[in-house]
């Protein structure tokens, strides 16, 4: 539980980080994360606690590796607010059938204490699922390709180091595949150079 909240709460920093820059996050996004802040809570003591649940150093790097994490920490919040929606009640029949909107504020208690968490689960309900239907766009508009390569990783990770044929195929795979690795370096080396280069003609031709 401790570990939703904590990645609740630093999805909410970064995105008013993010907002600070200028961002392209909605209002009503933001109202609904605040929102969400409030059934979610936690201490000071345990918000600041010096153990963000995503690292900031990845966000510090090259380009290619923070669109890289970023792909990765999306995925990540899609599965969190899947999990967290599977910890909410059950909603009743009538509740199902409701008409909550997205993003609207948690609505406050009613006389009955059963019907109260009932109307909170379900306001909590679909403020989770406009969330992670953000988070889902993002990923399916702008982090495909991260994606792939993130379900590729996935796949080394269940490879069956203890299959003979397995053994055997990697194997007879890796001097393509060590040829790959060593000259990759290289050409990002060779393009660097070309950039410079064609970096310092344009300068002279300016000159």
């Amino acid at each position: 539980m401790a570990t939703t909240v904590r990645a609740a709460v630093c999805l909410c920093l970064w995105l008013f980080a993010c907002q600070v820059r200028g961002s392209h996050i909605p209002q009503e996004m933001n109202r609904t994360i605040q929102s969400l802040l409030q059934h979610y809570k936690i201490s000071n003591k345990e918000r600041f606690d010096g153990k963000p649940v995503f690292p900031n150093e990845q966000l510090s790097g090259k380009m290619e590796t923070k669109l890289v994490f970023m792909g990765g920490v999306l995925d990540s919040y899609e599965k969190l607010f899947g999990h967290m929606l599977k910890q909410l009640p059950t909603p009743s029949p009538q509740i199902a059938g409701s008409n909550a909107q997205p993003g609207s504020a948690i609505t406050a208690a009613s006389s009955d204490p059963s019907n109260a968490g009932s109307a909170a689960g379900r306001d909590v309900r679909s403020e989770l699922k406009y969330i992670l239907k953000k988070v889902q766009e993002l990923k399916r508009h702008r982090y495909q390709e991260q994606e792939k390569l993130l379900q590729g990783l996935q796949t080394l990770r269940h490879i069956k180091m203890d299959d003979h044929i397995v053994q055997s195929k990697a194997l007879w795979q890796l001097p393509q595949l060590y040829e790959e690795a060593s000259s990759l370096p290289e050409i990002k080396m060779q393009r660097r150079r070309r950039r410079r280069r064609q970096t310092k003609a344009k300068g002279h031709q300016r000159g």
